[in-house]
């Protein structure tokens, strides 16, 4: 019987040792290993873990990296997976190792590159040790296996007073030849003060084999900056997901942060915020579409610790099929973060019987002088709407396709980018078997 944690944990040393970069890093992937060999992977007598079973994806003894890491795809194999009516700085990877020829990087508004190669340097040196792996949590077995494995991933770093004068694109291929291997993508995000960016990252399967990817992004937000965040989630059915997000933010600063998922074998999003300061905006959206025995599972997490900050999340599911959805979001709010606006909603449509959706959105609140509210729904389409609608004309596999759609369409309406909306409701006509023009 196969013993995944033990075979990863008796790899490290030899991994280090090909993948030394500074004392520094050695010692923190020395403490994630251990750290990981203590806590192991997560299973169903974890609360935050009783919906999503990993187990299933733990029987294999994953490769740590493909055997082969030699790119033999073009721009012309991996264009349909870009935003590309649109001017983007692009940060690619294949098979866990950046592909300079297909990547459109920059060292000049902002440094917009890759983090391996970013530590290496003194010009970044205090960034990197300010904010990596200090965003993150540090106890959770997944995380650590991250930080121990690490290899590469996307480094950005806009200064003060810098607005990105194009989005950036993150995007990560897997075309191994090999059946199952393990990614563990580490990307670290940092705006100064009064800065803005706009970035989309994207974990895509190339050739239909198994694989998983564990994916860590540390995020901090300056004062007075924003950012928009897109994740597209739309991945083979023999893959699978575990994202692991962290967000800080300082004051006056707002966070607009949307998952759309739409496929996979299983995905598991987990994403953590932390407001440091007063007159933080966070804003968390998500859409799930997804059908067959496909898995997605939504974990966010709010910190409130300082007044007069609001946060909004909205995330809805459609569900066909045999699928299973998972929502659990957190909202805590610490005894000084007093004049708050908390908003939290989760709406599902199940369209089969054998559709599931476990949904628990929680509130923890210290503080007497806020508003926080939160609620779910679980439901099926309207019969009677879906009826008046073929009673004009419209057929019914359209007509349903087109409530659906109404139904998840008040999240696209925080999407900033057209070009990130079109291709969204392109993703949704493409799930709900249509072919129809959503510009409503």
């Amino acid at each position: 019987m196969i013993d995944l944690k033990e075979n990863l944990v008796s790899r490290h040393l030899v991994f280090n040792e090909k993948n030394q970069k500074n004392k520094w890093i050695d010692d923190l992937r020395h403490e994630a290993i251990e750290i990981f060999d203590k806590e192991g992977f997560p299973n169903k007598k974890n609360e935050e873990w009783k919906y999503t079973n990993l187990a299933p994806l733990l029987k294999t003894d994953y490769k740590l990296f493909p055997e082969s890491e030699e790119i033999s795809i073009g721009y012309q194999d991996v264009k349909r997976y870009f935003i590309h009516d649109m001017d983007a700085y692009n940060i690619v990877f294949v098979n866990g190792v950046y592909s300079s020829y297909m990547s459109d990087t920059t060292h000049e508004e902002a440094d917009i590159c890759v983090l391996s190669s970013a530590m290496n340097k003194m010009v970044h040196q205090s960034v990197i040790e300010n904010y990596y792996s200090k965003i993150a949590s540090k106890d959770d077995g997944l995380i650590s296996l991250n930080t121990a494995f690490f290899k590469d991933g996307a480094y950005i770093y806009v200064p003060d007073k810098v607005v990105l004068s194009k989005p950036v694109q993150i995007m990560f291929f897997s075309t191994a030849k090999e059946n199952e291997v393990m990614y563990h993508p580490r990307n670290l995000i940092v705006l100064g003060n009064n800065s803005q960016a706009q970035i989309i990252e994207r974990h895509q399967t190339l050739n239909g084999k198994a694989n998983l990817t564990n994916s860590v992004t540390e995020i901090h937000v300056g004062k007075n900056s924003e950012l928009d965040y897109y994740k597209i989630q739309n991945d083979t059915e023999e893959a699978s997901l575990i994202d692991n997000t962290f967000v800080e933010q300082e004051r006056d600063s707002r966070v607009s942060f949307q998952t759309f998922s739409f496929g996979g074998k299983l995905t598991r999003n987990n994403l953590n915020f932390v407001q440091n300061g007063e007159n933080c905006n966070s804003l968390l959206n998500g859409v799930t579409v997804i059908g067959g025995s496909q898995h997605v599972d939504h974990h966010t997490k709010v910190v409130h610790k300082f007044p007069n900050c609001e946060s909004h999340e909205l995330y809805k599911g459609i569900y066909d099929e045999n699928s299973h959805g998972v929502f659990n979001g957190k909202v805590f709010v610490h005894p000084e973060a007093q004049k708050l606006n908390a908003f939290q909603q989760n709406n599902n449509v199940l369209l089969t019987d054998k559709a599931e959706i476990d949904t628990k959105p929680q509130l923890e609140i210290f503080a007497d002088d806020v508003k926080c509210s939160h609620g779910c729904t679980v439901g099926q389409l309207d019969e009677t709407a879906l009826f008046y609608m073929q009673q004009r004309g419209i057929p019914k596999k359209e007509a349903k396709a087109l409530l659906l759609y109404a139904f998840a369409a008040d999240v696209l309406e925080h999407v900033q980018l057209p070009q990130i909306k079109k291709r969204i409701t392109t993703l949704i006509a493409q799930k709900l078997g249509v072919k129809i023009d959503f510009d409503l």
